[in-house]
């Protein structure tokens, strides 16, 4: 069988949204430049975001819950805002319960 029965041929890369990150022990070492074969080089970064959860360059496995910290707490201010001093206890931490601790626990 040749590569393009198989269909190695037909996958497009997308450059764009395509990254390579590092994870072990030589995590800080220099790679040289990832190209696809049309040319386009595929970029070394520090973190990636893959289905909302943010990996991060590092020895050993490691996630980033910053960014899911910053919106529990963007979604937690925008209902003291709305409810201000108006609603008992009960309720704002009903609230809190179900709209903002869904926010911080996605991807634990």
């Amino acid at each position: 069988m040749c590569e393009h029965e198989l269909g190695l041929l037909d996958i497009a890369i997308n450059t764009r949204k395509s990254c390579c990150l590092r994870i072990g022990p030589r995590y800080m070492s220099c790679c040289s430049s990832i190209s696809t074969s049309t040319g386009a080089d595929i970029p070394w970064v520090d973190e990636i975001r893959h289905l909302g959860i943010f990996i991060v360059r590092s020895r050993k496995f490691k996630c980033s819950l910053d960014y899911a910290k910053k919106t529990y707490y963007r979604s937690a201010n925008a209902i003291f805002d709305k409810i201000g001093r108006y609603a008992s206890k009960d309720v704002t931490l009903q609230l809190i319960n179900v709209k903002c601790v869904p926010i911080l626990m996605y991807g634990l």
